[in-house]
């Protein structure tokens, strides 16, 4: 009497073409596929955004706003988008005592410098998933790393110039340009993103573009 197909399974195993053949518990990939991960670069971008505005709003409108409440109401000087002159921070200097000053220092040395770090490595991530041509992917990356630099360097003249035995022009001048420029080179660095992001999409198929999307 000819055996049934259950019974040569049991005997002889699972035929090797068969689906289920491969190690007990888990599905076979199919050839050219590749096995989902845990974790997606979209999800490490979106964490790095979030943490990148929590930042923001720690260092530009909590804490610099408190300490200029130290300093008879007049503003920090990592605010001031447009710059400021050696009279601000001679005013800042006479307003602001010993402890403001080591406040100040303080939060340069803690959110001022997690702020441009998180923000450069966030951007620079956006950047990278984004642009596929190199040339003009260093082009992007240009404006987050230059932003890193120019606010770290900032906070280093603004403690020097307002913790220094007296104030200079130079010193001044120094920390007022490197304000200007960490603040456009922010804007640039939002602009970079936003062109990778719509590079991306140019030229490709208009069902990938969907794909996308959903």
């Amino acid at each position: 009497m000819g055996k049934t197909a259950a019974q040569r399974a049991a005997k002889h195993g699972p035929a090797t073409g068969s689906p289920r053949a491969g190690v007990p518990g888990t599905a076979n990939t199919a050839p050219g596929q590749r096995p989902q991960g845990k974790s997606s670069p979209g999800l490490v971008v979106i964490a790095g955004v979030v943490t990148t505005l929590f930042l923001f709003w720690y260092l530009h409108l909590l804490v610099l706003g408190q300490l200029s409440q130290l300093a008879d109401g007049l503003a920090m000087p990592d605010s001031l988008i447009f710059g400021y002159g050696q009279d601000h921070l001679a005013d800042l200097r006479a307003a602001m005592d010993a402890d403001a000053l080591g406040q100040l220092s303080y939060v340069h040395k803690t959110a001022g410098t997690l702020f441009p770090l998180v923000f450069g490595l966030t951007w620079l991530l956006i950047i990278g998933l984004n642009t596929q041509r190199r040339m003009l992917r260093w082009v992007f990356f240009s404006a987050p790393i230059l932003f890193v630099v120019a606010d770290l360097w900032e906070n280093i003249a603004i403690d020097n110039a307002l913790g220094a035995a007296e104030l200079t022009g130079g010193d001044a001048a120094l920390a007022a340009a490197l304000t200007v420029a960490r603040w456009v080179l922010l804007g640039l660095s939002l602009v970079a993103s936003v062109a990778s992001v719509f590079t991306s999409r140019v030229g490709r198929p208009p069902e990938l573009v969907a794909q996308d999307k959903g």
